[in-house]
């Protein structure tokens, strides 16, 4: 017997959680069908776990400079299986978490995979064996299944890692190489050379981070060759070959290189396999479910939110979009998202965090004669006695015409928190002259933003 509800949440990343708990506190009954463990790409194996390799590797610079402090940790060293058995911990401890909060939002959290028999129906099933554990009815059905990362299709592409496994190994190999020139790959590139492991990148353009600031990702890649990375840009991989922990990578230049693992960096895609989607009606385009900006598919009773529509993929923007479906749907309002000024951070070492427009943006959107950029570059207090490390860069963007701030970029300690703060001013329309007109708080990083003349 089918058992029904006001609404059937497909995923339990942050966006389909935000969406089934904002919705059952107005009262709706929810159901979350969830095949893996809670908490979706950003708790499980994405940013959470991620930023707290970064903590370690981190912290083996910071014990790196510690003589210049006169502390002496010349004999310390990294045991990797601890780190990624504790994470591991960390991540198990979080889902139950969410699970507790599902459960105290009454919310039924239905376990195993979901999809569609018709617009209203889905079907849960175990996919090991395909086993029929459930069926549900919804008067309203929110797609939130999230994303999965791109494997190219190359020979012995099976012998390669993507970010997903990264987290799944139980020790770090010897010697890695990493192909990507994204986020996701200059993360790892960093995390991985900071806890003792050889890297080598392959990018296939000539440069890294498209879509950030030219110049902060110009000194983040001077950063990174500085750590000894191995940047090898117009390469890629064209076939792997060998056994798990002892590879041999051949490349679309012809040369060879031998490795202990290879990460496939290189983009991400909406996760539609197994859903059915063509049983429901609802309409696909580009490989990702085609929404208006109220979040509906062309089927009246389906809603998709989050990176399975492939529009900004981050785990904040899934969350009010989640959140904004369901006070429109179920609340009084008819709040929908705000995809101006979204911030962005990479948690490379050193960190990069912008919010609104490039240097390169404003030029082409504004026109080059009515930019100005301020921008300071300065060693930090942080590695001032040390003498060691990237130097911090900050940056404003601002439109002549007006005064007005459009865009606030920082390579640098703590980028990411300072960039957060920042992007409320930017909110509000900020000038320059009111940050001129701000207090500085002295010594840090951040008082440079308010003293840039």
């Amino acid at each position: 017997m089918k058992r029904s509800f006001d609404l059937i949440v497909l995923g339990a990343g942050s966006g389909g959680l935000a969406a089934a708990k904002r919705a059952a506190s107005y009262g709706a009954s929810v159901a979350i069908v969830e095949g893996d463990l809670v908490g979706g790409t950003c708790v499980i194996r994405g940013c959470v776990p991620k930023k707290l390799l970064v903590c370690g590797s981190s912290l083996v610079e910071n014990i790196s400079y510690a003589s210049s402090y006169g502390l002496d940790f010349e004999n310390f060293k990294i045991n990797s299986e601890i780190l990624l058995s504790n994470l591991r911990s960390e991540v198990q401890r979080l889902n139950k978490l969410h699970e507790e909060f599902l459960l105290k939002a009454n919310v039924e959290l239905v376990k195993g995979w979901g999809e569609f028999k018709n617009s209203n129906c889905i079907v849960v099933k175990n996919r090991k064996n395909g086993e029929i554990l459930d069926e549900l009815y919804g008067e309203k059905i929110l797609i939130a299944v999230g994303s999965r990362p791109k494997i190219p299709s190359i020979e012995g592409s099976y012998l390669g890692w993507t970010s997903d496994d990264m987290f799944l190994l139980e020790n770090l190999p010897a010697k890695i190489t990493i192909v990507g020139a994204g986020y996701i790959a200059c993360e790892f590139a960093c995390i991985l050379q900071g806890l003792g492991v050889e890297v080598t990148q392959l990018v296939r353009g000539e440069s890294l981070l498209r879509g950030f600031d030219l110049e902060l990702s110009s000194a983040l890649l001077e950063a990174m060759k500085n750590k000894g990375i191995k940047l090898k840009f117009g390469e890629s991989i064209s076939s792997i070959k060998g056994k798990s922990g002892s590879l041999v990578i051949r490349t679309t230049s012809d040369q060879e290189l031998d490795s202990n693992g290879v990460l496939f960096a290189t983009g991400r895609e909406p996760f539609l396999e197994g859903l059915h989607l063509e049983e429901s009606g609802v309409e696909i385009k580009n490989n990702k479910i085609k929404v208006d900006n109220e979040n509906k598919t062309n089927v009246t009773n389906i809603f998709a939110i989050g990176d399975v529509t492939n529009r900004i993929n981050l785990t904040p923007v899934a969350i009010d979009e989640g959140r904004s479906f369901a006070d429109r749907i179920y609340g009084e309002s008819n709040r929908t998202v705000n995809y101006n000024l979204v911030p962005h951070a990479v948690f490379s070492q050193p960190e990069i965090a912008s919010v609104g427009l490039t240097e390169e943006e404003a030029n082409q959107s504004i026109g080059k004669d009515n930019v100005e950029v301020y921008r300071s570059k300065f060693r930090p207090l942080s590695k001032s006695i040390p003498k060691k490390g990237a130097k911090c860069i900050l940056k404003l963007i601002v439109d002549k015409n007006n005064n007005k701030i459009v865009g606030c970029h920082m390579l640098g300690d703590n980028a990411s928190e300072i960039i957060q703060m920042a992007s409320i001013p930017l909110l509000l329309g900020a000038k320059k002259t009111d940050f001129d007109n701000t207090m500085a708080l002295h010594p840090t990083i951040a008082e440079e933003f308010v003293t840039m003349r």
